[in-house]
């Protein structure tokens, strides 16, 4: 077991062992659970994982890059979110992983890495990113809860064009999605529309 793994009791540290560890070591992206300095624990940071290119002389094999980071009261707000989106990771043999129950509870102990596949990596990171400026709850829920409506294409597609046109465009881009998805800041309509949205589920 690897020694960053923390904050599980018994039964869930040998489904960690038996179901989560396989699936880790190929993921395509990975959810870590950490802490950090200055910032509120837990902390998720979703990774890619990338192949290095031929010029590449920093990485001589696959590496994880860093593509978002969710912490504190937002996190807290977008939890219900977060899991949904992690529940639906299915394993090699398209079985289940259940891993939303490693960010179960009111208190999230576990600390480690969790696999995920490319609809879910990517919706992550894509909520991680365009929730970076809104500083409204309800804006960032209903960006959080759209972007879980996205297909795996529709995610993908958004994905890069924030981060693939550099600096200026991947920003505009965001810029656009944020208004897209979230509406403008402090437009009441945005919350009715994540009324109905919640209560659509």
């Amino acid at each position: 077991m690897p020694a960053d793994v923390k904050g599980l009791k018994r039964p869930l540290l040998e489904h960690y062992r038996r179901h989560v560890l396989p699936a880790l070591k190929e993921a395509p992206w990975v959810l870590r659970v950490t802490e950090q300095s200055q910032r509120t624990p837990p902390v998720f940071v979703v990774k890619e994982r990338r192949q290095p290119q031929q010029d590449d002389q920093q990485h001589g094999r696959a590496y994880l890059l860093e593509r978002g980071v969710l912490w504190g009261d937002a996190q807290r707000r977008l939890l219900p979110v977060i899991r949904a989106i992690v529940a639906r990771v299915l394993d090699a043999e398209d079985r289940p992983l259940d891993l939303q129950q490693y960010l179960a509870g009111a208190r999230i102990t576990f600390r480690g890495n969790l696999p995920l596949d490319p609809e879910a990596g990517t919706k992550l990171a894509l909520i991680a990113k365009l929730r970076e400026r809104v500083k409204e709850d309800d804006r960032s829920e209903l960006i959080a809860r759209r972007v879980d409506r996205f297909t795996r294409e529709e995610a993908a597609y958004w994905f890069s064009r924030i981060t693939h046109f550099g600096p200026d465009a991947n920003r505009w881009a965001a810029a656009g999605m944020r208004i897209i998805l979230g509406g403008q800041p402090q437009d009441p309509a945005a919350t009715r529309m994540l009324e109905e949205l919640r209560q659509a589920r």
